[in-house]
């Protein structure tokens, strides 16, 4: 009985960091999808990856699109976009990423994640910094 208790406290201890493994990599598909939409500037879809507080504040893809332009230029043309750290915890994911704009200044974006009542993940948010400067 004492080697079961330990196989199956060994067994979830292990199956966490499993389950974070697999929210961390369905978020980088999600930033990854809305990145290649504004790249094709495809606003509809990229709009589809939003929150449903994000598309109340931009109630429209186009509005959207104009405020990625306007306030998010790096994430909207870059030449390069990495991921870095992630990190989950109450159900939410921040994911780093470090990006080169268009004119080869570096950014690092942190984008937060949520899971929907329908089981989808959608970001809620994405914080942008020159590279160096403190939050």
């Amino acid at each position: 009985m004492r080697a079961f208790v330990l196989l199956a406290a060994l067994w979830i201890g292990l199956a966490s960091p499993a389950l974070a493994a697999d929210d961390v990599a369905t978020a980088q598909g999600v930033i990854r999808s809305q990145e290649q939409a504004l790249g094709r500037d495809d606003a509809a879809t990229a709009y589809s990856y939003a929150a449903p507080e994000i598309q109340s504040m931009f109630p429209q893809a186009d509005i959207f699109m104009s405020m990625v332009r306007r306030s998010y230029a790096p994430v909207y043309r870059h030449k390069s976009f990495e991921f870095g750290k992630a990190q989950v915890e109450d159900g939410k994911i921040a994911q780093h990423v470090h990006i080169i704009d268009a004119d080869g200044n570096a950014w690092e974006a942190l984008y937060t994640l949520e899971p929907q009542p329908d089981g989808s993940l959608k970001i809620i948010g994405c914080v942008l910094l020159k590279a160096g400067q403190d939050v």
